[in-house]
């Protein structure tokens, strides 16, 4: 049963490289995925107030099922748009789980990195596999040299993020859906992938053992700077919001500019990879790209969300001159 088992792996190899090669590529896969995500962010945001607040939010300002319509009273839109709710409640009650388990988000970008790091470095059978799927569609390759860099400030921020898990941010009771838990293990798991996809030419071309110390390019050199400085500051606030007391109202440095600093360099972060990354002649990575469509999506969302739980909580008058994620533009 293993020989036969054994026998199967190559054929099934074969066939599934050429349906990448002739169909769709790995880095169109990871694409598809952030795109059809940030698809669907959008389209929870276009539902009724009282039902996207159900599937959206978590956390401190999870929204609480909300009680029936009383008899008689409301209209039979109304009466829709309850039922249309109280099911959605109904939906997300289902596969509650810690808001904690966040952590898992990290702990998989930290070993998928360490995972590419050892295939990387192994001339790993998966490495190689994806590579060479995804070199039949490039016209152009990022550098071994970007590749690795990519990774390396990718590893960065996973280790980072989970640092802060465990000794910055302050344990909490609270829940969140499932989706979102999935949605955001997928993330990452597509992330780690894109960060070195459109390298695949480049990778196997020079033999994946290769690595030139050589002057950065600007692309190198600015993703890098950008990297740093939001890498930095998104560190400051999680650890300014750390201290504060229980769900009090952030106001110092960035906070009192923006409702979500963090939300802000989270984006930069993804946006200085993206320019890291950019192949020859291209100026960014398209398919990082696609993925900070997704964050700044979501995390974009969830900024507005913010908004208005800030606004019923302290007051609008103590938010009204403050940008939600984006200044001067949202």
């Amino acid at each position: 049963m293993e020989e036969g088992g054994g026998a199967l792996l190559p054929p099934l190899l074969h066939s599934l490289e050429h349906f990448l090669t002739h169909r769709v590529s790995p880095a169109q896969l990871c694409q598809a995925f952030f795109v059809l995500a940030a698809a669907g962010v959008l389209a929870v945001a276009a539902t009724p107030e009282s039902a996207r607040r159900l599937l959206l939010e978590y956390g401190p300002r999870q929204a609480k099922t909300p009680p029936p319509a009383a008899a008689g009273v409301a209209t039979s839109k109304a009466a829709s748009s309850s039922h249309f709710t109280e099911l959605i409640a109904w939906f997300t009650s289902m596969g509650n789980i810690p808001h904690s388990w966040f952590k898992h988000f990290y702990i998989l970008s930290v070993c998928s990195s360490l995972f590419w790091a050892a295939q990387y470095l192994s001339n790993g059978v998966i490495i190689t596999f994806l590579a060479q799927a995804q070199a039949e569609n490039l016209k152009t390759s990022m550098t071994t040299n970007q590749a690795v860099l990519t990774w390396l400030l990718m590893f960065m921020q996973g280790c980072r993020r989970l640092f802060e898990c465990f000794a910055v941010l302050r344990p909490s009771a609270s829940k969140m859906w499932i989706v979102h838990w999935v949605l955001g293990m997928a993330y990452y798991a597509c992330m780690n992938v894109s960060v070195w996809i459109e390298a695949s030419t480049s990778l196997l071309q020079t033999g994946k053992l290769s690595f030139e110390f050589e002057q950065p390019s600007p692309n190198e050199a600015i993703g890098t700077l950008l990297f740093l400085v939001a890498w930095i500051m998104q560190y400051r606030c999680h650890k300014y919001l750390a201290s504060l007391k229980k769900y009090s109202l952030p106001e110092d440095g960035m906070f009192a500019y923006l409702i979500c600093p963090h939300y802000t360099c989270e984006c930069l972060l993804y946006l200085s990879l993206a320019i890291t990354a950019a192949p020859t002649g291209q100026l960014y990575n398209r398919t990082i790209i696609c993925g900070l469509l997704f964050v700044s999506t979501n995390l974009g969302v969830t900024a507005g969300d913010t908004r208005k739980w800030y606004a019923e909580k302290f007051g609008q008058d103590r938010i009204q001159h403050r940008w939600n994620m984006v200044p001067l533009v949202y």
